[in-house]
């Protein structure tokens, strides 16, 4: 170890220490340790019972900086990777993605290794120093130092989740699981009631076939021979036909994705001891929002809520973002009207139907997510036109955003968030069936590039906005026994004693608001939470 100047250069002789908890442990002064990866050395530190209050990921770092100097995803950000980078040399791939697991190892694979004669300690000074200047490089380098720390948060973050855990009561999902799919029967490969329900899939087509609901193949072939032609076996186009099979292959739809994705085989899997542990992911995908590797944790089924309680005298604190990405885009797009209306806390689509769509709240929040997410047509297409002329910032904003997506431009969130461009095909004639509020023309692949980035700059911003709420709330709780143990896009859930829910509740709230004024600047933009103090996720809601 040594301590860093600014720059990023030693600031001090290099020092040894035979056990790295017992070095961390001793220096609480320390503002914030640099590491190659959050993901393979903190969860050793917390397995040591030491916790870190800021870390600076290198590894993660290299993902946000090569994506943002060469619009690339998806690159190796290993510390190799970036040593490499640095110093010209053929750039080694990342170690293969570890399977999914029904908990998290303790050990990651063997970093990639440097070099032969690479010192790794030298190597990680080097590539720190080197990543710090390519920072000062980038286009608002405040903003791209804030959005480095925000992700090394999230990664601190995220390994304490997947080490606390989700507090989960397995005899409630049995319950759960036997009073919707009914009991197993040995030798039958499904349970009761699925096989009720295929049965009855099988006579509602005469029975002369047998047809498999978990098939599409059979379903599409069944309809056809009762004269019906389908495109798929989505359940917008079954609910469209008027056959007797219909209801009870949607029932039969409906229990096979509990039973495939949470069943008993999930439950045995990845629940012990009370809490279910997934591996989160932080920056999974291209907008910055999290996924996890293996587990689902990300789409957990309503019903299946009802299993997620807190242990007794303990309750969940549930805090749901309220109307996160249009307040998000009223700050990045500085749109004077939009953002007056974000800042009243209230709910945005009724003060915005109240100013301009004749008080039809259904319709401006069509307009407001036609503008953000590409829905260009039907009625989407004539409420944007009024949402246009009352907040002409706002839409200019996704507008320039979808432009710079369909011309094969670089589009950044406002922390600086890069998403990578595509191989613009050769200009096609433009759709006459496709609205383009841009006025501009290009391929089917540049297009669906271009809605793509209009929504990735606000729901990317958001995302990076996120971040730094958790990193809020981490910090706010540190001296109190509450845990943060969820995190999904919008919504965080933190594990508490029940005489702490009050604490958390305002921490929560003040984290928002703190993250606003950290990613935004000075706005009127306000960042409101619902929340639920509850003993049962499954009642949030």
């Amino acid at each position: 170890m040594c301590p860093l100047e600014r720059d990023g250069r030693p600031a001090g002789p290099v020092v040894y220490e035979p056990s790295l908890a017992e070095a961390v442990r001793s220096r609480p002064e320390v503002e914030r340790w640099v590491w190659r990866s959050t993901a393979e050395i903190y969860r050793t530190l917390l397995a040591a019972g030491v916790r870190v209050e800021r870390c600076y990921d290198v590894q993660a770092a290299e993902a946000l900086l090569i994506g943002h100097e060469e619009g690339q995803a998806g690159q190796a950000r290993s510390l190799a990777a970036a040593w490499a980078r640095l110093h010209n040399l053929p750039v080694p791939p990342d170690a293969p993605a570890r399977a999914p697991e029904s908990q998290p190892s303790l050990f990651e694979s063997a970093p990639v290794p440097l070099p032969p004669g690479t010192d790794e300690f030298t190597a990680l000074l080097d590539v720190y120093a080197g990543q710090v200047a390519r920072t000062a490089q980038t286009e608002h380098p405040e903003r791209m130092r804030l959005l480095l720390a925000a992700e090394s948060a999230g990664m601190l973050v995220a390994t304490e989740m997947s080490r606390s855990g989700i507090p989960w009561r397995a005899d409630v999902h049995r319950e759960l699981l036997d009073t919707m799919l009914g009991e197993r029967v040995p030798g039958a490969p499904e349970p009761r009631r699925m096989a009720e329900l295929a049965d009855e899939v099988s006579r509602a087509f005469g029975g002369a076939v047998r047809v498999r609901p978990d098939l599409p193949a059979d379903i599409v072939k069944a309809f056809a021979r009762a004269g019906i032609e389908l495109s798929s076996t989505r359940k917008w186009e079954l609910q469209q036909v008027d056959h007797p099979a219909v209801a009870p292959l949607l029932a039969y739809k409906s229990l096979y994705r509990l039973y495939t994705a949470h069943g008993w085989s999930w439950l045995e899997q990845w629940v012990h001891a009370g809490r279910f542990r997934p591996e989160y992911l932080p920056g999974g995908t291209v907008t910055g929002r999290w996924t996890t590797n293996g587990g689902g944790a990300l789409q957990i089924p309503k019903v299946i809520r009802q299993a997620i309680r807190a242990d007794p005298g303990w309750c969940l604190v549930v805090a749901d973002a309220d109307q996160m990405e249009p307040r998000v885009l009223a700050a990045v797009s500085r749109d004077p009207g939009l953002m007056e209306v974000a800042g009243r806390g209230e709910d945005l689509y009724a003060d915005l139907a109240a100013r301009g769509f004749g008080g039809d709240r259904a319709q401006a929040k069509i307009a407001l997510l036609g503008a953000i997410y590409g829905q260009t047509s039907g009625d989407a297409l004539i409420h944007l036109a009024g949402l246009r002329r009352r907040y002409p910032a706002a839409v200019a904003y996704v507008d320039d955003a979808a432009r710079a997506g369909e011309e094969g431009r670089l589009v950044r969130t406002w922390l600086g968030r890069t998403c990578p461009p595509l191989s613009v095909a050769a200009p096609e004639e433009p759709d006459p069936s496709q609205e383009n509020p841009g006025g501009y023309g290009s391929s089917s692949a540049a297009r669906a590039r271009g809605r793509f980035t209009r929504n990735f700059v606000v729901q990317g911003s958001a995302a990076d906005w996120a971040l730094l709420v958790l990193a809020g709330v981490r910090h706010a709780i540190a001296g109190l026994r509450a845990e943060l143990v969820f995190f999904q896009h919008d919504e965080v859930i933190v594990h508490c004693p029940a005489e702490e829910a009050t604490t958390v509740t305002a921490a929560i709230a003040a984290a928002a608001e703190t993250a606003g004024r950290l990613a935004f600047g000075s706005t009127p933009v306000r960042f409101p939470f619902t929340t639920a103090v509850v003993e049962c996720y499954g009642d949030a809601k």
